[in-house]
Formats: C-alpha cells, sequence, structure tokens
C-alpha cells in the first residue's frame, strides 16, 4: 500500500499510484503525477497559526492543553506561507481533470490568504461551507470568542469548468435546514476514532473527522472517481474513501503518520452508501 518516492523516479502512472500512500514530499511528488488525472482534492495545508509559546491549562482540571506546535505549521513569513501555498495549487491545478472540483480546509489564521491565492490563480470559487464544531477547544485565556468554526473553500480549476459533481439530494441532508446550506455542525476529532501514539497523545494534533470527508466526499464525488489528498496526514481521506467505494491518492511526508495509516486500514472502515 505505501509506494516510498525516491528521485530516481520521474513519472507514475495513475495505476501504479491508486489506492496507495505516497510517502513523500508533495511539491515533489504531485510534479510526477500524470495531468488530469483527479475528479477531487481535498487540500489540509498547514494553518500556520503562529500560537504564542506559553502554557494553557484547563480552568476545572488544571491540565495542559496540547495545542499546535508541529514543525510543519511553522514558517518564516506570510510571504514564506504563501509561496508554500501557490506552489501547491499549481500542481495540484495540473492534475485535475476538466470537471474535477477542490475542498481547501483552513482556519481564520489562513483561510483568506488561501482563497486570494486560488482567485489570482484562476481557480474559481462555488461556495465556503463553514464546518460548525459541538465541541470546541474553549478560549482558555477568556479574551476573544472561542474559535468554534473552519472553513473550506469549495472549487473549480477555472470558471470555465462544466458538469462537475455536486450530489444535491445529500447536501440537504447534511446542512442546516432543507436547502442544502453550507452550514454542516459535527464535532471535531476525539474519542476512539483519534489516533494516539506509543505515549497515550494524540498521533496528529489536526486530525479531521471521518464524518467530515464522508461528506465531502459523498457531496462532491461519485463513485468509482479518484480523490487525491497531497497532504494526507493520519489518512482520513483515503479511509473514508475507499469506505464509500471511491479510488484515493494520498501522499505524506512523515513516516509516524504513515503508520498511524497503515494502522487504521487493517481495521476497514464500515459506512452505509447512500440509496440511489
Amino acid at each position: 500500500m505505501v509506494l516510498i518516492d525516491r528521485p530516481e523516479a520521474a513519472n507514475y502512472s495513475l495505476p501504479e499510484i491508486t489506492n496507495r500512500v505516497i510517502l513523500g514530499n508533495a511539491l515533489e511528488v504531485l510534479k510526477k503525477i500524470p495531468a488530469e488525472a483527479v475528479d477531487t482534492v481535498f487540500l489540509d495545508p498547514p494553518y500556520f497559526l503562529q500560537l504564542p509559546k506559553k502554557e494553557l491549562r484547563r480552568w476545572t482540571v488544571n491540565t495542559v492543553v496540547e495545542g499546535v506546535d508541529d514543525d510543519w505549521d511553522k514558517f518564516g513569513s506570510f510571504e514564506e506561507y504563501d509561496e508554500f501555498i501557490c506552489r501547491i495549487l499549481t500542481e495540484v491545478k495540473r492534475v485535475m481533470k476538466p470537471q474535477a472540483t477542490i475542498w481547501v480546509i483552513a482556519t481564520y489564521h489562513s483561510i483568506f490568504r488561501i482563497g486570494k491565492i486560488m482567485q489570482d490563480m484562476g481557480y474559481w470559487i462555488l461556495n465556503d461551507v463553514i464546518w460548525a464544531k459541538t465541541n470546541p477547544m474553549p478560549n482558555w485565556l477568556g479574551v476573544r470568542f472561542t474559535n468554534a468554526t473552519e472553513t473550506l473553500i469549495w472549487a473549480v480549476k477555472d470558471r470555465r469548468a462544466k458538469k462537475y459533481t455536486f450530489n444535491k439530494e445529500l447536501a440537504r441532508e447534511f446542512g442546516i435546514g432543507k436547502v442544502a446550506a453550507n452550514i454542516w455542525v459535527l464535532p471535531i476529532c476525539n474519542g476512539s476514532e483519534r489516533l494516539k501514539d506509543g505515549n497515550g497523545k494524540k498521533l496528529h494534533s489536526t486530525q479531521k473527522p471521518i464524518e467530515l470527508l464522508r461528506r465531502i466526499i459523498l457531496t462532491s464525488t461519485r463513485e468509482g472517481d479518484v480523490v487525491l489528498d497531497p497532504m494526507a496526514g493520519v489518512g482520513t481521506t483515503g479511509y473514508v474513501a475507499q469506505a464509500l467505494n471511491r479510488n484515493f491518492i494520498m501522499i505524506e511526508i512523515n513516516p509516524k503518520y504513515i503508520e498511524g495509516i497503515m494502522r487504521r486500514f487493517q481495521q476497514p472502515l464500515q459506512l452505509t452508501l447512500p440509496s440511489a
């Protein structure tokens, strides 16, 4: 299931990488994927949170809050971050089919920068979807609103794109009300779904919930489609895609996350497919 990217590999055929996770740098691996190969992309980039280096403790139990302090979320400046996002989006755009769609997720720290970059690159935004969390981490200092949402941008590669997939009946089920509203209410990943390391701590600090990817994949793909996740983390995209009879391509640079992906796939996910 795991393909280790090597410098001597100039390119990959689509069958060679379908339903595989590639251990490598997304910026390098994407260049080796055939053009116009994928139907949907889920991009979960670093958020560049720029969190202060201070210890936060929960009010009642006085335990330390585990924030996002991973090296992959650190950049020297907004300019460096913007350049990184632009490079990723350039390569992603090349491998998208003409009718493919892309989902990009981030918080207020970076989603507006990403949206501008996408528009400047010619992407055509179809919607934003607001993920309202039922169990967000409180603002422990009490100095601002609790950040209870993340934003997803849903787009096509240019405004001329037609016949992209949108399963409106399912969208009506997922959004609030009965009009396929662009607000999804669901919890963050926790409990037994959250992958842990050998010390019982979170394996990945921003693991996305299965339900979020279920909604994304069901509303914007068909069975047999190829879903690309170039920054796969612990592999929720591929894990859900497989359960919904979609194909996947995942890229991940961190070996410990790859190990987590392999553990997950040892116990295939069971999801009920919607009736036709």
